[in-house]
């Protein structure tokens, strides 16, 4: 029989998550770090002097550490919870993303080679598309798409190929998002922080215990990349998290716990700017892989709003996607599910008119 324990014990090995990543990314910001990568300034960046870019690895070293502490108590029969939490341990849930987690190993391993020395854009893709066919191998791949009371099942093969392309581009637009201060870390915390209140409410402990030690990895990194920002994540922060996202959503939606739309309406803020911005860029006749500064939260920031008013500003869309999809989930009848994300469409669209106007108003 397992043993179970109450919050306390929970919070503590949560705690390991922000504790770990903290400590890990105040010794790489700080000049005392044998390891030493700067991003420096290009077409894209908003910052004039180079910046370590190495917090990515500290993010990584709490999720492994907090992780790790859940998974060797479970093992040893002892869980942190007892209700409304069942038996749904981490480290069942680990197992069962053993292919996803190779695959998230090989996105990390290859994003920190970037971080170092630069792939291009060719290479990069190639391995997060082919980490995403890997992820498949976990039972990743959607079998239909649920929008409360509209639902369409999904041929085997449209499935899969929908679940490849959704991974590879939440891969690469969380990377597209990471060029202010604050921003990837805040959509960290706050995005993996609801997936995890999303799976709880579901029944899935150990999934909310991998979605909120990712939250807590992330707020331990915030600290020194809140504005004025002491380091950045690089890419191998970005893109892992954007991978690992992309795995959590697909995941709950093939589980049955947290349909897909909930999981991608709580990354909008990233999703629809990074998607709206290519295809503005593709209209445009532009070169895609190129960098560029037309990202709407960038357009804020030349717009004079500086780095901390506008994250703020983000923090709060964010804030307010995931108490929606909370409020979809948990108390709205399914008949109103398409005519909340239709109605997000069109803050999203009033949200691009203002930025426009706004600069059309300082030219």
């Amino acid at each position: 029989m397992p043993v179970f324990h109450g919050p306390p014990v929970f919070l503590a090995l949560l705690s390991v998550a922000v504790i770990v990543s903290a400590v890990t990314t105040a010794y790489l910001a700080s000049g005392r770090a044998r390891l030493r990568i700067l991003d420096h300034p290009n077409e894209r960046s908003l910052h004039d002097t180079p910046v370590p870019r190495t917090g990515g690895l500290a993010i990584l070293a709490g999720l492994v550490a907090a992780l790790a502490s859940v998974t060797v108590l479970e093992l040893g029969g002892l869980h942190p919870l007892t209700y409304p939490f069942p038996e749904a341990s981490a480290a069942n849930v680990l197992w069962g993303l053993r292919w996803p987690l190779a695959a998230l190993l090989l996105v990390a391993v290859v994003s920190f080679i970037d971080d170092q020395r630069g792939l291009g854009a060719g290479p990069r893709f190639a391995v997060h598309f082919f980490a995403a066919v890997l992820a498949l191998a976990g039972g990743l791949a959607l079998a239909g798409l649920d929008l409360g009371n509209w639902s369409w099942a999904l041929p085997g093969f449209v499935g899969g190929l929908f679940s490849v392309l959704f991974l590879t581009w939440m891969t690469n637009l969380y990377n597209f998002m990471d060029g202010m201060d604050g921003f990837a870390g805040g959509m960290g915390v706050i995005g993996f922080g609801f997936l995890g209140l999303f799976g709880w409410m579901g029944g899935e402990s150990g999934y909310a215990l991998l979605c909120w030690s990712t939250a807590l990895a992330c707020l331990g990194f915030l600290i020194f990349n809140f504005p004025p920002a002491r380091i950045f994540m690089g890419d191998c922060g970005a893109s892992t998290l954007g991978f690992w996202a992309g795995v959590l959503i697909l995941w709950a939606d093939v589980r049955g716990v947290v349909p897909l739309w909930a999981g991608v309406l709580v990354f909008s803020p990233f999703i629809v700017d990074a998607t709206v911005t290519l295809l503005r860029r593709l209209l445009a006749g532009e070169a895609i892989w190129q960098a560029h500064r037309s990202h709407y939260y960038q357009r804020l920031v030349q717009l004079g709003w500086g780095h901390r008013k506008t994250v703020l500003a983000e923090y709060v869309v964010m804030l307010v996607a995931g108490l929606s999809g909370l409020i979809f989930l948990r108390f709205a009848n399914p008949l109103w599910v398409l005519p909340g994300l239709l109605l997000w469409g069109g803050i999203y669209l009033t949200l691009g008119v203002v930025v426009g106007r706004l600069e059309r108003r300082q030219t």
